[in-house]
Protein backbone atom coordinates (compact mmCIF):
# COMPACT_ATOMS: atom_id res chain seq x y z
CA UNK A 1 0.00 0.00 0.00
CA UNK A 2 1.39 3.42 -1.17
CA UNK A 3 1.84 6.07 1.45
CA UNK A 4 3.28 9.65 1.95
CA UNK A 5 4.43 10.73 5.57
CA UNK A 6 4.60 14.33 6.03
CA UNK A 7 4.77 17.23 8.65
CA UNK A 8 1.63 17.82 10.30
CA UNK A 9 0.10 21.56 9.06
CA UNK A 10 -0.80 24.54 10.68
CA UNK A 11 -4.86 24.28 11.19
CA UNK A 12 -4.67 20.69 11.10
CA UNK A 13 -5.89 20.44 15.16
CA UNK A 14 -9.22 18.94 14.41
CA UNK A 15 -7.01 15.56 12.66
CA UNK A 16 -4.92 15.38 16.06
CA UNK A 17 -7.85 15.35 17.88
CA UNK A 18 -9.69 12.44 15.49
CA UNK A 19 -6.54 10.78 16.06
CA UNK A 20 -6.24 11.18 20.31
CA UNK A 21 -9.68 9.92 19.82
CA UNK A 22 -8.22 6.27 17.75
CA UNK A 23 -5.11 6.02 19.94
CA UNK A 24 -7.31 4.80 23.22
CA UNK A 25 -6.65 1.15 23.43
CA UNK A 26 -10.38 -0.55 23.73
CA UNK A 27 -9.83 -4.27 24.67
CA UNK A 28 -11.89 -6.37 22.62
CA UNK A 29 -15.36 -7.03 23.43
CA UNK A 30 -15.42 -3.67 25.50
CA UNK A 31 -17.57 -1.07 24.17
CA UNK A 32 -15.23 2.30 22.86
CA UNK A 33 -15.85 5.69 24.94
CA UNK A 34 -17.94 8.24 23.85
CA UNK A 35 -15.89 11.08 21.37
CA UNK A 36 -16.00 13.55 24.62
CA UNK A 37 -13.75 11.43 26.50
CA UNK A 38 -10.76 13.36 24.75
CA UNK A 39 -12.06 16.18 26.53
CA UNK A 40 -10.81 15.86 29.82
CA UNK A 41 -7.44 17.30 31.01
CA UNK A 42 -5.03 14.43 31.29
CA UNK A 43 -5.92 13.74 27.48
CA UNK A 44 -6.61 17.47 26.78
CA UNK A 45 -2.58 18.18 27.25
CA UNK A 46 -2.07 15.77 23.85
CA UNK A 47 -3.76 18.51 21.92
CA UNK A 48 -4.43 21.07 23.42
CA UNK A 49 -2.61 24.49 21.51
CA UNK A 50 -0.57 22.07 19.53
CA UNK A 51 2.47 23.87 17.32
CA UNK A 52 2.97 26.55 19.78
CA UNK A 53 5.74 24.98 21.48
CA UNK A 54 9.32 24.10 19.98
CA UNK A 55 9.18 21.13 21.59
CA UNK A 56 6.16 20.07 19.23
CA UNK A 57 6.52 18.33 16.44
CA UNK A 58 4.21 16.22 14.45
CA UNK A 59 3.35 13.69 11.16
CA UNK A 60 0.95 12.37 9.56
CA UNK A 61 0.82 8.93 7.35
CA UNK A 62 -1.57 9.70 3.92
CA UNK A 63 -3.27 7.20 1.00
CA UNK A 64 -4.12 9.41 -2.12
CA UNK A 65 -3.91 12.86 0.22
CA UNK A 66 -6.26 11.25 2.84
CA UNK A 67 -5.00 11.04 6.32
CA UNK A 68 -4.82 7.49 7.79
CA UNK A 69 -2.51 8.58 10.90
CA UNK A 70 -0.25 10.33 12.80
CA UNK A 71 2.44 10.30 15.19
CA UNK A 72 3.06 13.39 17.54
CA UNK A 73 5.14 14.78 20.11
CA UNK A 74 5.74 17.42 23.00
CA UNK A 75 7.27 17.71 26.42
CA UNK A 76 4.09 17.05 28.67
CA UNK A 77 3.46 15.97 31.49
CA UNK A 78 1.44 13.29 30.29
CA UNK A 79 0.94 9.36 31.00
CA UNK A 80 4.90 8.41 29.77
CA UNK A 81 6.56 11.87 30.98
CA UNK A 82 9.74 11.21 32.24
CA UNK A 83 11.42 14.14 32.54
CA UNK A 84 10.87 18.03 30.94
CA UNK A 85 13.60 16.98 28.47
CA UNK A 86 12.00 13.86 26.80
CA UNK A 87 8.87 14.85 24.38
CA UNK A 88 6.46 11.95 24.70
CA UNK A 89 4.62 10.17 21.98
CA UNK A 90 1.26 9.66 20.82
CA UNK A 91 0.38 7.59 17.84
CA UNK A 92 -2.78 5.89 16.14
CA UNK A 93 -4.20 5.11 12.56
CA UNK A 94 -7.61 4.59 12.28
CA UNK A 95 -8.39 0.94 12.49
CA UNK A 96 -8.43 -0.50 8.91
CA UNK A 97 -4.78 0.86 8.57
CA UNK A 98 -3.28 -0.50 11.19
CA UNK A 99 -1.16 -3.80 10.83
CA UNK A 100 0.11 -2.84 7.15
CA UNK A 101 3.83 -0.96 8.38
CA UNK A 102 2.70 2.68 8.31
CA UNK A 103 2.63 3.09 12.49
CA UNK A 104 6.28 1.42 12.52
CA UNK A 105 6.93 3.52 9.74
CA UNK A 106 5.86 6.96 11.40
CA UNK A 107 7.59 6.13 14.27
CA UNK A 108 10.74 5.54 12.96
CA UNK A 109 10.92 8.71 10.72
CA UNK A 110 9.91 10.37 14.16
CA UNK A 111 12.84 9.16 15.95
CA UNK A 112 15.06 9.97 13.41
CA UNK A 113 13.47 13.89 13.74
CA UNK A 114 13.78 13.86 17.56
CA UNK A 115 17.87 12.16 16.96
CA UNK A 116 18.55 14.95 14.55
CA UNK A 117 16.89 17.33 16.77
CA UNK A 118 19.67 16.69 19.66
CA UNK A 119 17.22 14.82 21.67
CA UNK A 120 18.81 12.54 23.97
CA UNK A 121 15.60 9.85 24.21
CA UNK A 122 11.50 9.59 24.00
CA UNK A 123 8.83 7.97 25.97
CA UNK A 124 5.19 7.00 25.86
CA UNK A 125 2.82 5.09 28.05
CA UNK A 126 1.09 2.13 26.99
CA UNK A 127 -1.30 -0.29 28.31
CA UNK A 128 -0.09 -3.77 29.18
CA UNK A 129 -2.95 -5.57 26.61
CA UNK A 130 -2.52 -3.19 23.48
CA UNK A 131 -1.14 -5.37 20.47
CA UNK A 132 1.54 -2.16 19.91
CA UNK A 133 3.72 -2.83 22.47
CA UNK A 134 5.77 -5.00 20.22
CA UNK A 135 6.15 -2.73 17.47
CA UNK A 136 7.17 0.23 20.45
CA UNK A 137 9.80 -2.44 21.20
CA UNK A 138 11.31 -3.01 17.40
CA UNK A 139 11.37 0.99 17.45
CA UNK A 140 13.82 0.55 20.00
CA UNK A 141 11.34 1.18 22.89
CA UNK A 142 12.38 -0.47 26.44
CA UNK A 143 10.42 -1.04 29.41
CA UNK A 144 11.41 1.53 32.41
CA UNK A 145 8.51 1.50 34.45
CA UNK A 146 4.90 0.20 34.82
CA UNK A 147 1.75 0.29 37.26
CA UNK A 148 -0.59 -2.12 37.18
CA UNK A 149 -2.21 -0.71 33.51
CA UNK A 150 0.29 0.37 31.73
CA UNK A 151 4.13 0.38 30.64
CA UNK A 152 5.75 3.55 30.91
CA UNK A 153 8.68 2.91 27.61
CA UNK A 154 12.14 4.75 26.83
CA UNK A 155 13.52 4.53 23.61
CA UNK A 156 17.52 6.32 23.53
CA UNK A 157 18.53 8.55 20.52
Amino acid sequence: MEYKIRSILEGEDSLLKDFLYEAIFVPQGTPAPPKSIIDQPELQVYVTDFGTKKDDIGLVAEINNKPVGAVWVRIMNDYGHIDNDTPSFAISLYKEYRGLGIGTALMKEMLRILKDRGYKQASLAVQKANYALKMYQKTGFEIVDENEEEYIMLCRL
